[in-house]
């Protein structure tokens, strides 16, 4: 089933449900649409399936309801340079969840998708369980991520012929890609809206927040999952694995399940695949949900 729901802003986003009538929900607003032909052979270039959506859904919907949409293809179509912050992203997903009619779900994000499931999380009672891949949810880097943003933000404005979000230039092999030479080829409006949403998080503590959620909760990231930027993006260094791995006796003492995942080139972009992720996932959900 199919569901266009009007967002905060005010844009329509097209949502779905998959699954059991009855099941336990989870939201993943990870979900992009299958792609075809040269964007598909593009994203595979960068290690993403080009059907990761939908294997997500069809991976989960067997067991439980799939609550699926994409998010962050819709902010970048529908770009909110000045609003998108933690509290109009809650109230989306509150919104979306209360379209379906759907009271309680469990919640999966990735990256600065998994973020908002954590910003979610400490602003409704309604879910059952969150998991949160490539962004930890103890000692983040929300300093790191504010420069990277800004640095991002103000590459853009400097470009007078943005085109797509992924035109890195210089480079023909992904294995080889350096980000002291990459180039940002996006619209301004759809980079400043990342650099507004973690300025609004400058004095968020994401050590104090925890106490509040009371169910099952796991972290997750791959081993290698670290990315050293260079001038361009203000020379820090955002290390995922790094701060699970320090971090983890107080995650798990808070309640947290604490996964790393290892393999060949296991970084942020193969941790976020189908393959890797989604066993971990359904089977930390079959254990936790039932």
């Amino acid at each position: 089933m199919k569901k266009i729901v009007k967002l905060t802003d005010g844009s329509e986003l097209e949502t779905g449900l998959t699954g059991e009538p009855g099941n336990k929900v989870v939201m993943l607003p990870i979900a992009k649409k299958n792609v075809v032909g040269q964007e598909a052979e593009q994203l595979q270039w960068w290690g993403v399936d080009p059907e990761l959506g939908s294997k997500f859904v069809e991976g989960l919907s067997d067991r439980y309801q799939a609550l699926h949409f994409d998010y962050e293809g819709h902010l970048f179509a529908h770009p909110r340079p000045e609003l998108l912050t933690p509290e109009a992203i809650a109230m989306d997903f509150l919104r979306i969840a209360d379209e379906w009619e759907i009271g309680t779900f469990s919640y999966y994000g990735y990256s600065w998708l998994a973020l908002a499931g954590l910003q979610l999380a400490i602003r409704t009672n309604r879910l059952e369980s969150l998991i949160m891949g490539g962004f930890p949810p103890y000692g983040g880097p929300y300093p790191e991520m504010l420069t990277v943003t800004a640095k991002t933000y103000e590459q853009a404005l400097r470009r007078p012929n943005p085109t797509d979000r992924s035109s890195f230039h210089g480079k023909t092999d992904p294995g080889e890609f350096d980000w002291e030479q990459a180039e940002v080829g996006m619209d301004p409006n759809q980079t400043k809206q990342f650099f507004t949403l973690y300025r609004s998080l400058t004095d968020f503590d994401d050590t104090t927040v925890h106490d509040g959620l009371r169910f099952p909760k796991l972290t997750f990231a791959g081993e290698k999952d670290t990315i050293v930027y260079g001038p361009n993006f203000g020379n820090v260094t955002v290390d995922i694995a790094g701060s699970l791995k320090k971090n983890e006796e107080a995650l798990r003492r808070l309640g947290w399940d604490v996964r790393i995942l290892y393999g060949d080139d296991m970084d942020h972009t193969k941790a976020m695949q189908p393959a890797a992720a989604l066993p971990l996932i359904k089977l930390w959900l079959m254990d936790h949900l039932g």
